[in-house]
């Protein structure tokens, strides 16, 4: 009857327009936005792989771990496990027909927009774990996710890291730093001094967490961290107030 109508195409489309839309709006707004119900934008989130709560977490590992039997005896299962109505976990699963893509799938099989907000995601998780937990590992594990965020020093000056992969494959512990051409590698030995350096909660200046090359780039990054806070007449020059730590 409608030859020209793709519900495949027209469902991707609606979902690259909520994730463009869901950085700085509610379900709400983007409904509203797209004359859509805010429902089947959360839908379209979770189908995108960007949506994130504690609920549709629980929902789709669990019907996750129902693979293999009939979809409504899995839909059933995970309403009575969680005690939820079937209506309310299918509202929190991704759309069937839609191509769904997990928060590992590839990043060449998403959108700039969808990438760009696990992107936020992961370092929002990063640096909440880091937060609840000053170690090593949990460092690390930050380091890695701002890899090639644009920080600011003290002063304001813009800049960001990469890591180097070895030849096993694995990632080096070495942060070349994009500010000079010529510029030295951070090593992750400098940066566990510095860690070890910190005294209190107010850190007034870089030289306060040692006699460290690169110890301005450890500064910002700390402070992005929220490993450190700094001098309210610092922060308009750096840019990231600490109650906006891993929203940025």
């Amino acid at each position: 009857m409608k030859p020209n109508y793709d519900a495949a195409t027209i469902l991707q489309e609606q979902m690259e327009a909520a994730v463009a839309l869901y950085t700085n709006n509610s379900l709400q707004t983007i409904a509203d936005t797209l004359s859509l119900n805010p429902i089947k934008v959360r839908k379209l989130l979770i189908t995108a792989g960007v949506y994130e709560s504690e609920t549709a977490d629980a929902v789709n590992s669990a019907f996750e771990a129902k693979q293999g039997i009939p979809y409504k005896e899995a839909l059933e299962a995970v309403a009575a496990e969680l005690n939820l109505s079937k209506a309310s976990v299918t509202s929190y699963l991704p759309y069937k027909k839609g191509v769904y893509f997990r928060e590992d799938c590839d990043r060449d099989q998403i959108s700039v927009g969808a990438e760009r907000l696990r992107r936020m995601r992961q370092r929002q998780k990063a640096v909440e774990a880091l937060q609840s937990s000053h170690d090593e590992q949990h460092l690390w594990k930050c380091v890695i996710a701002f890899q090639g965020y644009r920080f600011k020093t003290i002063s304001g000056l813009p800049f960001s890291y990469k890591i180097k992969t070895g030849r096993n494959g694995e990632l080096t512990k070495e942060l070349w730093i994009d500010r000079r051409e010529d510029s030295k590698s951070l090593t992750w030995s400098s940066v566990l001094l510095a860690l070890g350096n910190i005294k209190g909660e107010v850190v007034d200046r870089p030289k306060a967490l040692g006699d460290i090359w690169g110890v301005t780039y450890i500064f910002g990054m700390f402070y992005r961290f929220g490993l450190i806070d700094v001098p309210d007449e610092v922060k308009e020059k750096m840019k990231h107030p600490k109650q906006n730590i891993g929203k940025q």
